[in-house]
């Protein structure tokens, strides 16, 4: 049974097992899940649970470094949406106050040499690494088993959408992908009006992983207004649908806004993978999403100037912006 009955739970061990009929019982609730809450755990993944517990005592010992050794691998550093952000740095609902927690940023790892990063292309630069060489180990198998974790189940929405299971294959292969390590500080004695862990917001890509701790924190919003929590399941990832994948499929599924409300005493961990199409991807409405009386609600975009133009609003607020992601364009690295 679900922990929320809104959210539902679903077992992809049928998708993993390559079996037509596992396909097409997950496509089915996967897509029935997208239409509605637009939110769902998924539970029997494959992701070793060694292997996650490994990621979160890592980003632990991470963020418990003292201030500098952190801000040397600032976000700021790089315009590739990559390295480490703290505190009241980031503002998820532009118009509120900035949110009270820290994360890091890990993309697809590129060698130094790689063409696009030596083209200097939007959002194709190396990792900023701190200096333990089992950090770095340990978020890449992470980082490669949510990868392909979501590549899997992005066969279950093709199917689902009545398009070949691999249609979203090639649009994946070297993503945008973010794995981000989040750490909530407990809630202050004053907030500011409207100032939350993370203020309410709806994701960028196509879908989100995320796993957390046993603290909760995490509510979303329904279709009628209301507020509800999404709490941890054991072994469980919970699943978002993006604001892109809602957009390759001209609203059929549902990008749903949600909130996490720091703790009140104790502090709060989780690992979110964000998968982002490539940046040459272009996204526009599917085949199966538009026909008569359902018109493309969107032009078509390049997914680097879609993801570009979602994150500004986020760091507008920082003037560090200005030297760091905003001059993705020309891969310049501020000193």
């Amino acid at each position: 049974m679900a922990p929320n009955q809104e959210i539902p739970l679903i077992d992809v061990s049928g998708l993993l097992c390559g079996t037509g009929e596992g396909l097409s019982k997950t496509a089915a609730d996967v897509g029935a899940a997208c239409r509605a809450a637009g939110f769902f755990y998924v539970v029997n993944h494959n992701v070793p649970t060694d292997l996650i517990d490994a990621a979160f005592r890592k980003s632990k010992e991470f963020f418990s470094l003292d201030p500098p050794r952190k801000e040397e691998i600032s976000y700021f550093r790089s315009p590739h949406n990559r390295g480490y952000i703290g505190f009241l740095k980031e503002a998820l609902h532009p118009s509120k106050p900035p949110d009270l927690k820290e994360a890091f940023n890990i993309g697809l790892d590129l060698a130094p040499d790689d063409p696009d990063v030596l083209a200097g292309k939007a959002f194709r630069g190396v990792n900023l690494w701190p200096g333990d060489p089992e950090f770095r180990e340990v978020m890449l198998a992470y980082f490669g088993s949510l990868w392909k974790l979501g590549r899997e189940l992005h066969r279950a929405f093709a199917t689902d959408l009545a398009l070949p299971t691999d249609h979203f294959e090639d649009k994946l292969d070297r993503p945008m992908a973010i794995l981000r390590l989040l750490h909530y500080m407990p809630m202050p004695d004053h907030l500011e009006a409207g100032q939350l862990g993370a203020g309410e917001h709806t994701d960028y890509g196509n879908i989100t992983l995320l796993a957390t701790d046993a603290v909760g924190g995490l509510e979303v919003r329904t279709r009628s207004g209301e507020w509800i929590a999404a709490p941890p399941f054991p072994n469980a990832f919970i699943c978002n649908i993006g604001d892109c994948l809602m957009r390759w499929t001209n609203e059929v599924y549902v990008s749903t806004p949600h909130r996490v409300v720091p703790p009140k005493d104790t502090e709060r961990y989780s690992i979110a993978f964000f998968l982002d199409p490539n940046p040459d991807a272009i996204v526009e409405c599917v085949p199966s999403c538009v026909g008569p009386g359902r018109p493309p609600l969107y032009p078509a975009i390049r997914g680097e100037d879609f993801l570009r133009s979602r994150l500004e609003p986020s760091y507008a607020h920082n003037k560090a912006y200005e030297a760091g992601i905003g001059h993705v364009l020309d891969g310049r690295v501020p000193a």
